[in-house]
């Protein structure tokens, strides 16, 4: 059974008047924004997503993050084990459709690769085969 666990006057009343400044505090993303400290890394997941839409969301994924300087981006394609791409006979159930694709889609886009690095497997920590890392050239224009 969990204990009930009451609050008592003091704290009830210091907890209200501190939200009630919270106008106050600034926003934390804001702080590094107007910052001359470069943003490091982004990711994005692929999970659930067609090829075509996980191709479009990347590319849009890699060129704002590029524009917004992000030094190294972390995308999860998954490692298709669940793939619902059974019932579709021209699809073989053993491809895993974006762990494969969505890597040659960045490397045969032009616009993509200009900005581009490197692209290397994940850490396991990261997804392991399921995922990739891109790292960007610097953005000249920042």
């Amino acid at each position: 059974m969990k204990k009930k666990f009451f609050v008592k006057p003091k704290d009830k009343k210091d907890w209200i008047a501190f939200t009630k400044k919270m106008d106050d505090i600034p926003i934390k993303e804001s702080d590094f924004s107007t910052s001359n400290i470069p943003k490091k890394n982004k990711k994005i997941d692929l999970h659930g997503l067609s090829l075509d839409n996980a191709n479009k969301e990347v590319k849009k994924f890699i060129i704002n993050a590029f524009d917004n300087g992000y030094e190294k981006l972390l995308i999860v394609t998954g490692k298709g084990l669940r793939s619902k791409f059974q019932e579709n006979p021209y699809v073989s159930d053993k491809l895993s459709v974006l762990k494969h694709s969505v890597p040659e889609y960045i490397k045969n886009n032009g616009e993509l690769i200009d900005k581009i690095s490197k692209i290397s497997r994940a850490d396991q920590k990261d997804g392991g085969d399921g995922a990739l890392y891109i790292h960007l050239k610097k953005n000249k224009n920042l």
